[in-house]
C-alpha cells in the first residue's frame, strides 16, 4: 500500500467505514504494490455514545456524524470514484433507530450506507490486516477492538495461507466499557471490574480454542488492528505526533505494553488529553481499550504483539479489486506504479 497523488490515472475506489466512534474513508487506485491510496478521510463522531444505555441513536450523535459523512460524500464525487462499498458496523447495528437514521443518511448526503453483520466484519479486518501476519507463524490471533464491539479472529496456517478457523464479535469496544465503568476518573478498582467484565465475556471463545489443543492456547503472535494499540504504540515510541508510518507494521513487547498501560493509569484525565497520541477525544475511551486488551493477552499470551493502522477500509478495498482483477496490476497502460 502507497501514496500516491491524485493525478495519475486509474479507477478509483472507495471504502467507508462508519463506526461507534469513527468515520473513516480510504480511496486509492490499483497497483502493483496492491493498492495506492490517493486520498483519506477519519473524524471521531461517536455515532454509538450512550446507545449501549438507551439503545437508541442521539440526534446530536447523528447530526455530527452526516456533517463528516458529507466531507465523504464530497470526496467521493470529487475523485470520481467508480467502485465503492460504504460500511456501518455496531452503533448502528445495536440501536433501534439504526436502519432509520441510514435512510436519513441518504436522503441528506446521497450515501448508501450497508449494515454489515459481525462475521463480515471480522472477515474484512483480517482481509485488511492480513499483509503484517508473519509468513512465518502457524498460529495468529488477530483482534480489533472497536468502540462497540471487539472482534476477535483465530488463524492458522493452510499450506501457504493463513485462514480463520475461529472467530467471536463480543459486545464490548471503547466507548461501550467507558460508558459502563467511567472512563475519565479510573481507578485501579475501576480497571480491573473493566478487566473482569472482558474476562466473562472472552471466556467461551477462549474455551472453544483451547477445546482443540491440550493446555494453554498461546499464538505465535497477536496482530492488533484498533485505535487502542495505535495509540499504545505512539505513546511507547515517545512520539510527538502520531506517525502512522512508524505505527503501521510496529512490533510491541509484552514488556513494551505493560509498561505503558501502567504509565496511563498512573496519568490523570488532563495529562492524557495533553498526549499528542491520545488527545481529548480518545482521554476517556483509551483505558477502557487497554482492559480489552490486558484481557486479550492473558488469555492468548504472545511475547508480541504486530500494530496495524489498517483494517476494514483496507480489506473492503482488497475485495473490491480483487472481484475486478485489479488488484496488484499497474494503473497506467505502461506498467508503470503510480507512485
Amino acid at each position: 500500500m502507497q501514496n500516491a497523488s491524485a493525478g495519475s490515472g486509474g479507477p478509483v475506489y472507495g471504502a467507508l467505514d462508519l463506526g461507534t466512534n469513527n468515520c473513516r474513508l480510504l480511496l486509492a487506485k490499483p497497483s502493483l504494490s496492491g493498492f495506492t491510496v490517493v486520498d483519506a478521510f477519519s473524524r471521531i463522531v461517536r455515532l454509538g455514545e450512550g446507545a449501549s444505555l438507551t439503545g437508541r441513536l442521539s440526534e446530536h450523535a447523528m447530526a455530527r456524524t452526516i456533517d463528516a459523512l458529507r466531507v465523504c460524500a464530497n470526496k467521493l464525487i470529487w475523485r470520481k470514484v467508480t467502485r465503492r462499498r460504504l460500511i456501518a458496523t455496531e452503533a448502528c447495528r445495536i440501536a433501534q433507530n439504526g436502519p432509520e437514521f441510514i435512510g436519513r443518511v441518504h436522503a441528506e448526503t446521497g450515501l448508501e450506507l450497508e449494515i454489515i453483520d459481525r462475521e463480515t466484519e471480522a472477515r474484512l479486518a483480517v482481509a485488511g490486516a492480513e499483509p503484517l501476519i508473519d509468513e512465518a507463524a502457524d498460529k495468529v490471533l488477530v483482534f480489533d477492538i472497536g468502540g462497540g464491539s471487539t472482534e476477535l479472529m483465530w488463524l492458522e496456517r493452510n499450506g501457504g495461507k493463513h485462514a480463520i478457523g475461529e472467530w467471536v464479535s463480543l459486545p464490548a469496544g471503547v466507548v461501550t466499557v467507558a460508558e459502563k465503568f467511567g472512563g475519565i476518573e479510573v481507578t485501579p478498582e475501576t480497571y480491573a471490574a473493566m478487566r473482569r467484565h472482558m474476562f466473562d465475556l472472552l471466556a467461551p471463545f477462549v474455551t472453544r480454542i483451547a477445546a482443540q489443543y491440550s493446555g494453554p492456547v498461546a499464538p505465535d503472535h497477536l496482530l492488533g488492528t484498533s485505535g487502542t494499540v495505535t495509540t499504545i504504540a505512539g505513546v511507547q515510541l515517545r512520539l510527538r505526533r502520531y506517525d502512522r508510518s512508524k505505527v503501521d507494521g510496529s512490533w510491541l513487547s509484552s514488556a513494551d505494553i505493560d509498561e505503558v498501560v501502567a504509565r496511563l493509569l498512573s496519568m490523570s484525565y488532563g495529562e492524557r488529553a495533553a498526549n499528542a497520541c491520545i488527545g481529548r477525544d480518545r482521554a476517556d475511551l483509551v483505558l477502557g481499550g487497554c482492559a480489552i486488551l490486558d484481557e486479550i493477552r492473558k488469555a492468548f499470551p504472545a511475547r508480541r504483539l504486530r500494530v496495524a493502522d489498517r483494517g476494514l477500509r483496507e480489506g473492503i478495498l482488497s475485495h473490491l479489486m480483487r472481484e475486478d482483477g485489479t488488484y496488484g496490476v499497474a494503473d497506467d497502460p505502461a506498467g508503470r506504479p503510480s507512485a
